[in-house]
């Protein structure tokens, strides 16, 4: 409740008094002290004045707030005492304001100034940098030189301290103070990354990431190596340098070693970004499987604080290069991650594989059924986790909604006869609380329902026919400039949804919560609600047939007629009543939004309230002329005004029911005027020298004689005794132009006056300014008008509009002054549309707008005033001006008056285009921009690149008005309904439709659509196909559009795009083209013969909206078969050294989860204390093939660093020379593999060496037995043999033999 309407009984008042001169103020618990001295502005020092500005608002609000508390208390009755107390607190109040406005208009100016002060400085400043570039051309050959040779020489002293130095203490730091030089100079001089080879840069560096070199040595090493990276071919020179072994090792390393690590994944990332390789199809990541396994370890454990940063890679690595991702096990990982991993990375998950979804060739890494609905599962496996699930609940649904308002993540869940879509609705079903209530939000979120406040009254269960009873009027609705039965993209989409969620059981599974829940209960009038809310939607959006079936609801009345059943028949009741009384008074408390820009018609639903009024008003003046002399002097008396001077004793209902009533009669003017002196008495109290109605603060309660005042004058302009008296007996107007004169500059008669009478403090807190209200009363009248001219009150206007810190001043004359007649108002609103001072232009071009917006015809002397202010100098004028004059063209009939004006707006660029599309749907105006060029200009633009862009405009508002955060802006020009498409507004007029014909543009587009309809492989292709689709979609949008569609017989093509195609957002953007289609009446006919129905109005008229009649074929794509990447073969010649075969053998089982525990107490116990395996722990070959193993396998971080902390050997440049002998050694030619021996088939007995595989850091009771005999290579057999070979299962020693003779 407003404190304004608070009782003293239900509010905390205090008012206490510390001090005489300090009065605190306790308002609602809230105690503000109110005393002038405790003003200060101490807290905007050191800030720029926009924020000043910012602060100062808040004080004043803050202020106000107080002022309007004592303003409330003033119309209490209180003692004398405590109402002084409450008026000295509205001064100090007012004075605080003031001060607070004296220093707003203060910093305004130094923003204007500083404005001002900045073109001319941009001016200099861009001569400056003419002479700087200048200059810089004829020194950027000695710098650049310069730089190389300091780079070459930074490369020749590391090369020098590779070989040279002798101290190896001092060599670390050495190296990092070359190397952040070699890196400065690689940011500050791009050209020379270019000049240098990264072959040389690296072989310098190399040395560097040694592991005998400090951890900074390291991170520098990288941080050079990184800035050295250009294109695609210096990553594949890096590559041949064979780092990714130092990668995987800076990778293993713990988080003592965060800052090696960080940039290995720098430079990972800029590998990413400058290494990816596409030529028109999928793109390739120059990164090597290793290095990426590696990666993934580190994203794959939880304490890793680069974990975050790594997954976003991954995620962006899945869309530049999936087959490599899948190939390393990434994608596994990935939906591991976004189903059990933290919430916070869940969204961008969600939308990576969402983007896999759209393609059929990305998509074939994913299984149906089992890999993204991992996702569902935090929702769908709820019941029983307790309540601490339900935070990860409603994180997980938030993701669901955003995934089923995108068209691929919808057709993935409705594949499978929508098996993922009926799971979600089936979680109503669990006789869970939290569960449900969870669920049930999410499907409000989904269909996009607002809830208004009325919302928790009906689900508290309070009954809504008290709603609002204390005095508070419903909240009004929003203003729409747009046609109320108008629908947006979005309304066809929730159609869609509402439709499928319908089809597989949801208005059932929430009559399930009805009969299961108590009636009455929170959850169950929770379910009642969106029953409610999904059956008005399905009315509005969805055709007749379709809604009908869903409004049927015979489960409820089944339930309601059940007589056998009690219970039920009292759940059923109960329902249909809480429906009834849920749409009776949604229309009560949520009325339809009005057109506000147009006209009230005589037969609108207010009508009865304004004819009320108009005879209530009328019987009033009939009373009042019918009034006898004994009544009226009656009348006068009790006034009070004739006896005393005082107002605050006048009894002001009295007052102004004289005014408005016997007062319009000549006879009581005359009478009042020169018998009773009544008029005399009452204009001295309006005179501003008297200081009376001028020095009143400006506070609510006082607003009415402002009022009175302008009622008095009116009624004074009625008839000839009045405006005589006005004129010239009585000194109003005279002490009006005398306060004028205090102000203006070009009156050097006037005496200066230190507080003049309309000074910016006295119109800020005083009812002075209730004489600009008069004036504008004075305005009104043909009579009023002659009166302001012959006192030149106009001239004296002319001159304030001149003030350059009187804004104030000329801001309220601008909005009081009436316009509705030709003369001086109009002229001095066109001198403040020109202003020199912006903040008036803005002011006034605003007002403006105001007035065509509210006038009920069209006006051209304010259409050209508007129009003037398109071709002003600011920006901001310029864009306010389109703003307005867009919206005012909404009527055509302003519209035509607009194009017979034939303003030039080609130096409007973007700002203009909205303006002149809606030209070219007139026919006037589509010959005016035809003759002028623009039409054969634009058509060629939009052809060749505007349609894409149109495309992107459209998917990226979608994508922002469905995405979950609430608190985004969307900045794009339309407000969810189509845009409007140049082909669209060309085809609305019949010379458009005939430029089209000539151009032949639509039979390009019909046979791009017939040629590349079903493309799913090229993105540009598919890019261009939505821009085609949408520009035939709105060209069907009209009535001689449709002809084009029918002559090319394009909408089966249409209609087999949308139900064939293999990208779910083509068929999306074809969803939409066949709305458009439906605009028309015959447009909808057509697509009714091909099943798809659309949305009628209860006129019959279409709305824009068309839904499939068979949706499952609409939403279902084809299945495909999981895509197994291609493994290339990395098999190595297995090791002949039993006690290398038996390390790398356990090495091999640390990556089976079952055995992986007794494999590394085998490695610790035995084999690292044993002489005969020291040799295996310190041999570069054997360390190759424990990274051949780990980087063809999925080994979790800590079994990682385990492995290599197993060996007694730095890596460096000897060592990874070493390593690539052993590759090049070890290789097994593919065409001919190994011999079949027992060493061969011990190594490989444990499975696929590239299987993926989970491993567990938890203890395992498996143990493995490790008293096994040795097994000695046998002799080498002859090829052929004469017996037959026969094998004994279970004993290895004897593997083959032959058979006695």
């Amino acid at each position: 409740m407003p404190a304004q309407l608070v009782t003293p009984s239900s509010t905390n008042i205090h008012i206490s008094s510390p001090a005489p001169s300090t009065i605190t103020l306790v308002v609602n618990g809230t105690l503000s002290d109110a005393s002038p001295d405790s003003l200060s502005f101490a807290e905007l020092e050191g800030k720029e004045p926009k924020e000043q500005l910012e602060i100062l608002e808040a004080l004043i609000v803050k202020e106000n707030r107080i002022k309007d508390g004592a303003e409330n208390l003033l119309n209490m009755r209180l003692d004398d005492i405590l109402r002084e107390k409450v008026v000295s607190e509205l001064k100090t109040a007012s004075i605080r304001i003031k001060a607070i406005m004296d220093r707003k208009a203060v910093i305004g100016t130094i923003i204007d100034e500083e404005e001002s002060m900045s073109m001319n400085w941009t001016r200099e400043v861009f001569q400056y940098l003419i002479m700087a570039f200048s200059k810089l051309i004829a020194s950027e050959g000695d710098d650049f030189r310069t730089a190389l040779r300091n780079a070459q020489d930074c490369i020749s002293s590391l090369i020098s301290l590779k070989s040279e130095y002798s101290d190896p203490s001092n060599l670390d730091k050495e190296l990092v103070k070359v190397m952040t030089k070699l890196v400065g100079i690689l940011q500050r001089n791009l050209r020379v990354r270019y000049e240098l080879t990264i072959s040389e840069i690296a072989q310098s560096v190399i040395f560097a990431l040694a592991d005998q070199r400090t951890k900074e040595c390291r991170a520098i090493a990288y941080r050079v190596l990184r800035h050295s990276l250009v294109d695609p071919e210096s990553v594949k020179k890096l590559k041949e340098q064979e780092i990714d072994w130092y990668m995987i090792r800076s990778l293993h390393r713990d988080n003592k070693f965060a800052v090696e690590k960080e940039q290995v994944i720098k430079l990972i990332r800029s590998i990413v970004g400058v290494g990816t390789v596409s030529n028109g199809g999928p793109g390739s990541v120059l990164l090597s499987e290793p290095v990426l396994r590696a990666f993934i370890a580190v994203a794959e454990q939880a304490d890793d604080p680069f974990r975050f940063i790594c997954i976003q890679t991954l995620a962006e690595l899945v869309i530049l290069d999936t087959d490599l991702v899948d190939r390393a096990g990434g994608i596994r990982f990935l939906l591991h991650a976004a189903g059990e991993g933290p919430v916070e990375i869940t969204p961008l998950l969600a939308s990576t594989f969402l983007y896999i979804i759209d393609s059929p060739r990305t998509r074939a890494y994913l299984r149906v059924g089992t890999d993204l609905e991992v996702i569902l599962t935090a929702v769908t496996d709820a019941y029983g986790k307790g309540p601490d699930h339900a935070e990860r609940m409603k994180s997980y649904t938030r993701v669901i909604q955003v995934m089923l308002r995108t068209w691929s993540g919808l057709m993935y869940f409705c594949m499978e006869e929508m098996g993922a879509v009926r799971s979600l609705v089936d979680t109503l079903r669990l006789p869970s609380l939290e569960t449900r209530e969870v669920v049930l939000n999410m499907f409000f979120e989904i269909f996009n329902i607002k809830s208004p406040e009325w919302y928790q009254t009906f689900i508290a269960g309070k009954r809504l026919t008290t709603y609002h009873r204390d005095g508070l009027k419903p909240p009004e609705p929003e203003p729409s400039e747009r046609n109320m039965q108008t629908l947006k993209l979005t309304d066809q989409y929730i159609a869609l949804l509402i439709l499928v969620f319908t089809n597989v059981g949801l208005l059932e599974a929430l009559i399930s919560i009805m009969e299961e829940v108590p009636t009455g209960s929170v959850l169950s009038r929770k379910a009642t609600l969106l029953v409610g809310e999904i059956l008005q939607m399905s009315n509005r959006v969805l055709p007749l047939s379709v809604a009908a079936r869903i409004q049927a609801l015979p489960s409820i009345f089944a339930m309601a007629s059940n007589y056998d059943d009690g219970q039920q028949r009292l759940v059923g009741a109960s329902t249909l009543s809480a429906l009834d009384s849920f749409n009776r008074n949604r229309t009560r408390l949520e009325p339809g939004v009005v057109k506000t820009s147009s006209r009230l018609r005589a037969n609108s639903v207010d009508d009865a309230v304004r004819r009320g009024q108009r005879q209530v008003e009328q019987a009033k003046l009939k009373l009042g002329m019918q009034m006898d002399d004994k009544t009226f002097q009656s009348s006068l008396l009790e006034t009070q005004v004739m006896l005393t001077k005082d107002h605050a004793k006048w009894n002001f209902d009295t007052l102004q029911e004289i005014i408005e009533g016997p007062l319009l009669h000549p006879k009581r003017m005359d009478e009042a005027i020169k018998g009773a002196r009544f008029i005399r008495r009452l204009m001295t109290f309006f005179h501003p020298f008297s200081h009376r109605f001028s020095d009143m603060h400006r506070i609510k309660v006082n607003l009415r004689w402002v009022r009175l005042g302008c009622s008095l004058l009116t009624t004074l302009l009625a008839g000839q005794d009045g405006i005589r008296y006005l004129s010239s007996e009585d000194p109003f107007m005279s002490q009006i132009v005398k306060c004028f004169a205090q102000l203006d500059p070009f009156n050097s008669q006037a005496a200066p006056d230190s507080d003049p009478m309309f000074s910016k403090r006295r119109i800020a807190e005083t009812l002075t300014y209730g004489y600009l209200e008069m004036l504008g009363t004075l305005s009104k009248h043909k009579e009023g008008i002659e009166i302001l001219e012959n006192y030149k009150i106009f001239t004296a206007f002319y001159h304030l509009s001149d003030l350059k810190s009187r804004d104030d001043l000329i801001k309220g004359i601008i909005e009081n002054l009436d316009y509705s007649t030709d003369g001086h108002p109009r002229i001095v609103l066109s001198k403040a549309l020109t202003s020199s001072h912006k903040r008036i232009q803005l002011h006034a071009t605003q007002h403006l707008g105001e007035l065509i917006r509210n006038s009920p015809a069209a006006n051209s002397w304010t259409l050209r005033l508007l129009l003037t202010q398109l071709y002003d100098p600011s920006v901001e004028v310029r864009k306010l001006a389109v703003d307005y004059l867009e919206e005012a063209c909404e009527a055509k009939d302003i519209l035509e008056m607009v194009v017979e004006m034939r303003p030039v707006m080609d130096h409007l660029g973007e700002m203009g285009n909205s303006l002149l599309l809606k030209f070219m749907s007139t026919p006037t105006g589509f010959r005016y921009l035809y003759d002028a060029g623009y039409i054969d200009r634009e058509m060629d633009m939009w052809f060749e690149e505007h349609n894409i862009y149109y495309v992107v405009q459209v998917e990226v508002f979608l994508s922002q008005v469905f995405s979950s955060n609430e608190e985004e802006e969307h900045t794009l020009g339309f407000e969810g309904t189509v845009p409007p498409h140049f082909y669209g507004e060309m085809a609305k007029t019949e010379l458009g439709c005939q430029v089209l014909q000539e151009k032949g543009h639509f039979g390009d587009f019909a046979q791009f659509i017939r040629q590349h309809g079903h493309e799913s492989e090229d993105t540009e292709l598919i890019m261009k196909l939505k821009s085609v689709l949408w520009a035939v979609g709105n060209i069907g949008a009209t009535e001689g559009g449709l002809f084009f569609l029918e002559e090319e017989e394009i909408i089966p093509a249409v209609l087999s795009i949308a139900n064939k195609s293999l990208i779910p957002s083509v068929r999306g953007t074809c969803f939409f083209v066949l709305g458009l289609i439906s605009t028309t009446s015959q447009g909808a006919e057509i697509l009714d013969d091909y099943n798809w129905e659309a949305t009628l109005t209860p006129m019959g008229m279409p709305t824009g909206l068309c839904i499939p009649v068979d949706v499952g074929e609409f939403l279902s794509l084809p299945s495909w078969k999981q895509h197994v990447p291609d493994v290339t073969s990395t098999q190595l010649i297995p090791p002949t050294s039993e006690p290398e075969l038996e390390a790398l053998t356990a090495i091999q089982k640390l990556a089976n989860t079952v055995i992986a525990n007794a494999a590394s107490r085998s490695l610790a116990r035995r084999m690292k204390s044993r002489l005969e395996y020291r040799s295996v722990f310190t041999s570069p070959a054997m360390l190759y093939r424990v990274f051949h193993t780990i980087s063809t396998s999925r080994y979790r971080l800590p079994v990682r660093r385990y492995i290599m902390d197993l060996f007694n050997i730095e890596l460096d440049e000897e060592v990874v020379a070493a390593m690539v002998e052993a590759s090049k050694k070890f290789k097994a030619n593919p065409l001919h593999p190994p011999p079949k021996t027992d060493l061969n088939r011990r190594l490989s007995m444990f499975g696929n060496l590239g299987r993926r595989t989970s491993v567990s850091d938890d203890e395992d009771d498996d143990e493995m037995n490790e008293d096994s005999s040795p097994v000695l290579p046998k002799r080498e057999e002859p090829a052929f043999a004469l017996r037959p070979v026969h094998r004994i299962a279970g004993f290895e020693s004897s593997a083959m033999g032959r058979e006695p003779g």
